[in-house]
């Protein structure tokens, strides 16, 4: 299984609802991380091509627009579990943090 990053991550997560091209993605992670993480055009797509080779994502269609390519990619059905296991190891351990933050508070540790 590959090492899923923040930025494959956040991509993957850009491609649950809908196909997307680029700009598209780029727009999405921005939205869905408060502007925390902004892609680059150029970083983007060496994502995308380690996803599409490790068969996460797949070129769904292309089409012309104002005389430039733009390839849309959706999420494969193995991109969705990959997305799925590793949301989930992240919730399951961020929910370790947060116990233990509790637990400290609540026995007064500063």
């Amino acid at each position: 299984m590959v090492n899923i990053t923040e930025p494959m991550f956040l991509a993957l997560t850009a491609l649950v609802d809908e196909p997307r091209h680029g700009y598209g993605i780029v727009q999405e992670v921005d939205r869905l991380s408060g502007g925390r993480v902004q892609l680059k055009i150029g970083s983007l797509y060496g994502v995308l091509d380690r996803l599409a080779a490790e068969g996460l994502v797949e070129l769904d269609h292309e089409e012309v627009q104002q005389g430039r390519l733009r390839r849309y990619y959706r999420l494969t059905d193995s991109g969705a579990r990959a997305l799925h296991e590793d949301a989930t190891r992240l919730a399951d351990t961020a929910s370790v943090a947060i116990t233990r933050l509790r637990a400290r508070t609540a026995g007064g540790a500063a």
